[in-house]
């Protein structure tokens, strides 16, 4: 090695934010595995490269001893002193062994090292950068799908979008570019893993920030969000203010902002709701597109009985039950639904019982 390359970790401290110290020592250290392995050799050495010239030296330690039993490791105190008379026992002499051709086997292990330490760094930085990204949206494009895995390129890496997190029947095409909630970053031998979802609560609450400036100003709050991806999601969301209509602010003029979240999550339904800290009316506003006739609560249970027109009965409880389950996951109240002739019936049913 020579000046060049001294000069060269000085640029990458530079450019890659990587000490040269740092550098050196993990060169110095790689050299001696290369020596031990190329020597075969079983002294204790060290190796020391020049700072300035980049000059590379191998030096045997060996431990001054009264009488030396294993002469690769050991000096006696007589030959130490035949050396430098103030040596003493416990003293580690120094004795360089540079081979000839050593050179040639210094440049590719500094070569190797030094590459493998940038590749490091960069990971590192990737890695910082991503997670203090977890719960955000990023946008990438679709690399390629490999064992229902898509890999979605971010620029500088990759994330990977699980089986588990994709949204039922979306298809996923090559260069399509897509938005993903990043839901956990990973530290890997291979550098940072980025695992991200469509699937995710979190997905819809990002894209309203996003699309609804009253929501990023904290004008407007997301209070709750009950999901059922690919399908329908509910979200209620409330106003500091008196004079903003949060769910007014939400849908946007002639419904844009809302179409355009519905857009990017493939035709998902979205109910927006106004929320609520009286629970009839919370409940009752969750339970939409139904009308409700009455919501009766317990409080000590968290539990609701909720009325509905009779022809609004089958609304109201949803496809496979899916606007009830919505509205309760939203509310984390546990609702029954009854027609109005049925709670008539049971009200009967109960005085005559009495």
């Amino acid at each position: 090695m020579n000046g060049e390359f001294i000069e060269a970790l000085d640029q990458i401290e530079k450019e890659k934010g990587i000490s040269k110290d740092i550098l050196i020592d993990a060169i110095e250290a790689a050299l001696i595995s290369g020596y031990k392995r190329n020597y075969g050799s079983a002294q204790n050495v060290k190796v020391y490269i020049n700072r300035d010239s980049g000059e590379v030296k191998v030096y045997s330690l060996k431990d001054v001893v009264e009488k030396a039993e294993n002469e690769l490791l050991e000096i006696s105190l007589d030959e130490a002193k035949e050396i430098d008379r103030n040596y003493e026992i416990g003293d580690v002499v120094e004795k360089e062994v540079t081979p000839k051709n050593f050179g040639r086997i210094a440049a590719q292990t500094a070569k190797q090292v030094v590459v493998q330490r940038i590749r490091e760094a960069e990971r590192g930085i990737i890695y910082d950068q991503f997670i203090n990204r977890e719960s955000e949206i990023v946008t990438g494009i679709v690399q390629r799908i490999s064992k229902g895995n898509v890999f979605i390129n971010l620029g500088k890496t990759e994330a990977i979008l699980a089986p588990g997190e994709q949204m039922p029947e979306e298809e996923y095409k090559h260069n399509d570019r897509i938005k993903t909630y990043i839901i956990e970053v990973k530290k890997t031998t291979k550098g940072p893993q980025i695992l991200v979802s469509r699937t995710h609560p979190g997905l819809v609450k990002r894209l309203f920030e996003l699309e609804v400036p009253e929501i990023h100003d904290g004008v407007v709050e997301i209070r709750s969000i009950s999901r059922e991806a690919g399908s329908r999601t509910k979200i209620a969301v409330y106003s500091k203010d008196p004079n903003v209509d949060p769910v007014g602010a939400c849908v946007g003029h002639k419904g844009t902002r809302v179409q355009a979240i519905v857009d990017e999550l493939r035709g998902e339904k979205i109910d927006i709701i106004k929320w609520s800290e009286n629970p009839e009316e919370f409940i009752a506003s969750a339970l939409s597109p139904s009308k409700v006739v009455r919501v009766e609560v317990k409080e000590d249970e968290k539990s609701a009985l909720v009325v509905v027109p009779d022809y609004q009965l089958s609304l109201a409880i949803g496809k496979e039950g899916q606007n009830a389950r919505l509205a309760a996951k939203l509310t984390s109240w546990k609702i029954d639904i009854k027609s109005e002739t049925q709670y008539k019936e049971a009200v009967a049913h109960g005085k005559s019982n009495e």
